[in-house]
Parts: C-alpha cells; structure tokens; sequence
C-alpha cells in the first residue's frame, strides 16, 4: 500500500489538502478534490507540509506575497514552463491567456503559442494559490473557470487587491456562503 503525505489545511476559502512529494509540494486540492478519506488514514506529515502551511498561514495573514517553497510540479514541458510564467505574475496583479500566451511565445522566440493551450496549462496547475493560476482572466477581463470555483478566485483576487486586507477576503468569500445557505 502507497502511503501518502498529505496533510488537510483549514484556510479561510476552505479546507485545502497538500500532497507532498518526495522532493517538494506536488499537489494542492480544494475541498472535494483530494484524497480519500480511506488513504487520509495511512497518511504521513512531513516537513515539506510544514513549511507550505507556515506559509500559508503568513499569505492568508496579509504578511507573504511570494511562496519559497520547493516545489514538484509533474506535467509536459509546455505546462511547466505556463507554470512557471505564472509565478512571475506579481501578487495583486492579473493578466491575461494571451498576454501569458504571447510572453511564453516570445521567449521561446515562437510565436505560435495560443490562449487556449495557455487556459488549458493553467487549468492544471497542481498548487493553486502557491502557484498563482488565480490571477490570469479573460481578455475582456472576465473571470474565467478556475477549479476552486470562481467564488474562490474573486474572493483571492480581491484579498491581494486589497493588499492583503483579511477584511477583503472575508468579504469576497462570506456573500457567496452565505447565498449557498
């Protein structure tokens, strides 16, 4: 039997489960998506769980705007470079698939990068939040799918552009709650 580590963390958007892997964070799960409750009981911390949690405590504080964590982010080659795209994208700010799109294009010297690949690379993201896929929109500024719900993504988008303000992220994620009620 594989066994897991993994650790459940309560954030203020819900309870989020970290996977690490033998070298680094490999995963980050919302509510509903992580692993099951069979292979929570053979789970196992350890001190990359630690350290990405101590980090998440201090972004969800107000107090970090870039993760220093090791990461293992397993894809194509085309999906790490789109994530490793979105780790330049400054805390607070957004951009667009085909302004990321464009930016990967050029520095490859390729132009024939396309907004739909990009989208599709961003929807893979294996550490969301850590890896900021929140902050990429549509071209006409649109929020666009994101696989925490796009309540999550508006109420992390307006976290940072509140400049870490606690009171914009409980804002941003209560209305939507409470309307589930």
């Amino acid at each position: 039997m594989r066994i897991m580590n993994f650790t459940i963390y309560e954030s203020p958007i819900g309870a989020l489960t970290l996977i690490a892997g033998p070298s680094g964070l490999r995963g980050l799960h919302f509510p509903g998506r992580g692993p099951s409750k069979r292979e929570a009981d053979q789970a196992h911390s350890n001190p990359v769980l630690e350290v990405a949690t101590e980090q998440l405590d201090a972004y969800f504080a107000g107090e970090r705007r870039h993760f220093e964590l090791e990461l293992e982010l397993v894809g194509t080659m085309f999906q790490r470079r789109v994530w490793a795209a979105l780790r330049e994208i400054p805390y607070g700010s957004t951009t667009t698939y085909g302004t990321l799109a464009h930016e990967i294009g050029h520095q490859d010297g390729r132009e024939d990068f396309n907004a739909r690949a990009v989208g599709a690379a961003v929807g893979r993201t294996p550490v969301p939040i850590i890896v900021p896929c929140h902050r990429v929109i549509g071209s006409d500024g649109s929020l666009t799918g994101y696989g925490g719900g796009l309540h999550r993504k508006r109420a992390l988008l307006d976290f940072e552009g509140g400049g870490g303000e606690r009171a914009a992220l409980d804002a941003g994620w209560t209305g939507p709650q409470l309307a589930l009620l």
